[in-house]
């Protein structure tokens, strides 16, 4: 079993006081354009010095979790997957950096002719928008651009951004288990206790700790596709620079009627009703956009299936708009489910809450994100909440009970919006 050392516990201590530094998707996909293997060791060299920080962040807050949180065991293994790719990452570039490639790193720390990015704005869904210490990670410019294209590049570094590569996979990987494995720490830790109740400060952990996952995944799985290359059309890495609404919309609304009808054992589940511009497109990343959609529409689905129940001839249908401001796009979901009493409103938000019965958590279940079940763990609608509020967007919802609930998300359209950083 991985254990931390006192000398990586000083170091992890060191690297999480420093300020992470945000990416806006404007400026990954300014970065990411038609990349050299020269911008794209440049773009290693960021990670190698900005992951850490994130990581060793989480290992020092999974530390010093209250009421006993830090000694379970579930816990504990996550902290150990952290400190364990805080390692591998900080260790990488002294193993592998031949002294050629520490002179060209050298040469780009002085470069002054680069491009230079955009600046961020601030994260509107976060408090002090998405900086709550007020500290300033250092300038991208000079940490995650390049502007030597055009150049000629040894083999040397051709070797050494897939070997950077493989491993940052190998980092993915092994956190792909983290939300379902911290789940499982959070049942015990309420089963320690016996109580089902997550204090407040828990729950402002848990959505620290996922929004930071979000971004650190999201730099990694950007990094990968780069380098992966070459990228599909209208795509840079994992961003899709001309994302058509209408055909997500309408994917997630397959995928939901597929998961309901099969749940339910349905002939044909509720109708959902798309209200959309074909031609809507803007810029963004289509798995996060997939997550939230199909989440939000299979607690619709469900709410009017268990209202109505299965042997309904005809369900009311749920609505699905999509409307395009300057700022925003912004869609609404609206079904007549019967509603949540104004009491439980606040509830929805909170990790491991749900009104469906609760399912066994299977401790060696490994996948990334709870897709599958039609309900049961509660976190479906935090984490989309969370992906909306990651580029500067949010989810909001509206219940009237006795009737049904609106749900309404915003999507920032302008994408420059800073990473919401805690």
């Amino acid at each position: 079993m991985y254990r931390i050392t006192p000398q990586l516990s000083e170091k992890i201590k060191h690297f999480a006081t420093f300020p992470p530094t945000g990416v806006s998707l404007r400026q990954m996909v300014m970065f990411g354009q038609n990349p050299t293997q020269g911008t794209l060791f440049k773009a290693s060299q960021f990670l190698s010095e900005e992951l850490p920080i994130r990581l060793a962040h989480r290992v020092k807050e999974l530390e010093e979790l209250p009421h006993n949180l830090s000694d379970m065991p579930s816990i504990i293994r996550v902290k150990n997957w952290y400190a364990q790719s805080f390692q591998d990452i900080v260790e990488f570039p002294s193993k592998e950096l031949t002294p050629g490639l520490k002179e060209i790193t050298r040469s780009m720390s002085k470069q002054t002719d680069m491009q230079s990015l955009p600046e961020n704005s601030p994260n509107l869904a976060m408090p002090n928008g998405g900086n709550p210490t007020g500290r300033r990670g250092v300038s991208l410019s000079h940490r995650y651009h390049s502007a030597m294209d055009g150049s000629e590049w040894p083999a040397e570094m051709y070797s050494y951004n897939e070997r950077f590569t493989k491993m940052i996979e190998a980092v993915k990987r092994r956190h792909d288990p983290v939300v379902t494995t911290v789940a499982q720490g959070i049942l015990e830790f309420k089963q320690s206790k016996s109580s089902n109740n997550v204090d407040t400060d828990i729950q402002a952990f848990l959505d620290r700790f996922y929004m930071s996952r979000i971004g650190i995944r999201m730099l990694i799985g950007q990094h990968i596709a780069l380098n992966k290359g070459p990228s599909r059309k209208d795509y840079v890495g994992i961003i899709c620079t001309k994302t058509n609404l209408a055909d997500m919309a309408q994917e997630a609304i397959d995928n939901a009627k597929f998961i309901c009808e099969e749940y339910y054992g349905l002939f044909r589940g509720p109708e959902v009703h798309l209200h959309c511009k074909k031609d809507l497109e803007f810029m963004y990343v289509p798995s996060h956009l997939s997550h939230m959609l199909f989440e939000l529409l299979k607690n619709s689905l469900r709410a009017v299936v268990e209202q109505y129940g299965t042997e309904c001839d005809e369900y009311p249908p749920i609505k699905l708009i999509v409307a395009q401001g300057k700022e925003d796009i912004a869609i609404k979901i609206s079904d007549e489910g019967g509603g949540i009493p104004r009491s439980g409103v606040p509830l929805v938000w909170t990790y491991m809450y749900t009104t469906a019965p609760s399912q066994h958590l299977d401790p060696t279940f490994d996948k990334s994100d709870f897709k599958a079940p039609m309900a049961g763990f509660g976190y479906g609608l935090p984490i989309s909440r969370l992906y909306a509020r990651y580029f500067g967007g949010d989810l909001k919802l509206i219940s009237m009970e006795g009737y049904g609930t609106d749900v309404y998300l915003h999507l920032n359209r302008i994408s420059n919006s800073d990473e919401p950083l805690q």
